[in-house]
């Protein structure tokens, strides 16, 4: 498979539809569409006092339903495939998610891919979801819908989580192949399951290209041990960057509040990996902990004051678009195969988001430029 790079859709208001006919030229692999109820950017920081951002929009949480906005998507695209990335099992029930994924493939002629994922606490707890068990709950979803597609008939099933009686989906899939399934898993367990049951596989962090290519060999390793062919699998990732003009664009991206501020998504273990205590202390645990209306402006400023350039700099590939090019294609030497350039320098204001689509397309160039034929 060659290497080829993924869109990425936005599914927050103001919703752009317009750029669809432009991502369906064959440029792109796929399309993926995030699905979320809020952001990781907490409320306190989403202000005209940290960012210019805020006046452009009234709240970073306003997020359409992912799986209505890549129907939409299917029906005004003709040719690259649309991927739910990703839908977490907890807010979803999966007979409702078998029904949607064959409802979506079939307005998209076959071209729908189903991303799962076993959740985050801040698209669950404050809904008063049961997020206890997320990878089991993730399993036994995963099982159902597979049933569910798979079944002749009526069926009946007892589980830890869900139970079925004489539950049918009687919807043939397009062309008699359903949708792929891709995961995203980071954890042991969570691997052990891509490795098992995923047609393509994406990390919820990979902070080194041995980090990535180690998790990648924990799922070919669980496929062949299912007797799956493990290079089946298709490799993603969603490649955070800080993509500036040049040092001093970098730096002053840098100083933004928000790009900052992405280390609320990163564990205080993986940042002390790297020589950094992170600064929301040693328990933090990354994107598991972000409660974006509980952390009050008191905390954000004293974390801001905290964060070093060199933690963000440590984590997250950046530089001009040649040198973030560069770090990509170290990745892709890991195995990556379809990735998504996400520019979070975008982050640091209005004029570094205007700018930031030239220069993830510029990126994307040059990574093709240095991949050539990758196979």
């Amino acid at each position: 498979m060659n290497v080829q790079p993924a869109a990425f859709l936005r599914t927050t208001l103001p919703l752009d539809l317009s750029r669809l006919a432009e991502l369906d030229n064959g440029r792109y692999h796929s399309i993926w569409l995030p699905d979320h109820l809020v952001s990781f950017w907490p409320d306190s920081l989403w202000t005209p006092e940290f960012t210019d951002l805020a006046a452009a929009s009234p709240s970073p949480h306003r997020h359409l339903d992912g799986l209505v906005v890549a129907a939409a998507a299917a029906v005004l695209t003709d040719n690259v495939p649309v991927v739910s990335a990703v839908v977490d099992t907890v807010r979803r029930h999966p007979c409702m998610l078998a029904q949607t994924a064959l409802t979506i493939d079939h307005l998209a002629k076959g071209r729908f891919v189903l991303g799962l994922g076993s959740g985050e606490s801040e698209n669950t707890v404050p809904y008063g979801f049961d997020f206890a068990r997320p990878v089991a709950r993730f399993e036994e979803a995963l099982n159902v819908i597979r049933l569910l597609w798979e079944s002749d008939g009526p069926i009946d099933f007892d589980g830890r989580f869900y139970t079925l009686r004489q539950a049918r989906l009687d919807i043939e899939p397009y062309d008699g192949r359903f949708p792929p399934i891709w995961i995203g898993a980071s954890g042991p367990r969570m691997l052990d399951i891509a490795g098992r049951h995923a047609d393509g596989w994406w990390p919820a962090g990979a902070w080194t290209p041995e980090h990535y290519a180690e998790m990648l060999s924990a799922v070919r390793a669980s496929a062949e041990h299912a007797g799956r062919d493990p290079m089946a699998i298709t490799p993603c990732f969603i490649q955070v960057c800080l993509i500036g003009a040049d040092d001093d664009a970098l730096a002053e991206i840098l100083r933004a509040p928000l790009v900052r501020a992405f280390l609320l998504q990163v564990s205080a273990e993986t940042l002390r990996g790297f020589g950094f205590e992170h600064p929301m202390g040693e328990g933090w645990r990354g994107f598991q902990d972000i409660d974006p209306a509980t952390l009050p402006r008191e905390r954000i400023v004293e974390f801001l004051d905290k964060v070093q350039p060199e933690m963000v700099l440590a984590v997250v590939p950046h530089g001009t678009p040649g040198r973030v090019a560069e770090i990509v294609k170290t990745y892709v030497d890991a195995g990556l195969r379809v990735p998504k350039i996400l520019d979070y320098g975008a982050m640091a204001g209005l004029k570094y988001a205007e700018a930031s689509a030239a220069n993830v397309r510029a990126t994307e160039d040059e990574l093709l430029r240095l991949c050539g034929a990758v196979s």
